[in-house]
């Protein structure tokens, strides 16, 4: 599996001891580990359930079988920056979701 990269093998020691840390268990460890990416601010009027649906995906993600994380990324809202100069920046910050996501999941 894609997280063996990892938590695997002995050149992996300090990552294991760096999960442990956490508090995963030997079983959780050797499940397959799931990214959950939530962009939650309270900022963000839409975005105020998302901590909540991120909460319910971890249990989902645990129920199926995997070790949940759990990230976070920028959010704009639209809305908010609208009339000022903070309305550049909401199709920018699409590229800069999508970079720190990819960034966390490599």
């Amino acid at each position: 599996m894609r997280s063996d990269v990892v938590k695997r093998g002995l050149e992996r020691a300090a990552q294991r001891s760096l999960l442990w840390a956490l508090g995963l268990t030997d079983e959780e460890m050797a499940r397959p580990f799931v990214g959950v990416i939530s962009s939650f601010t309270d900022i963000v009027p839409g975005h105020l359930h998302l901590r909540r649906m991120a909460e319910a995906v971890k249990a989902g993600v645990y129920m199926a079988g995997g070790t949940p994380f759990e990230a976070n990324t920028i959010a704009v809202c639209d809305g908010i920056a609208m009339g000022h100069a903070g309305m550049r920046f909401s199709l920018a910050s699409r590229e800069l979701i999508a970079d720190s996501v990819e960034t966390v999941a490599q």
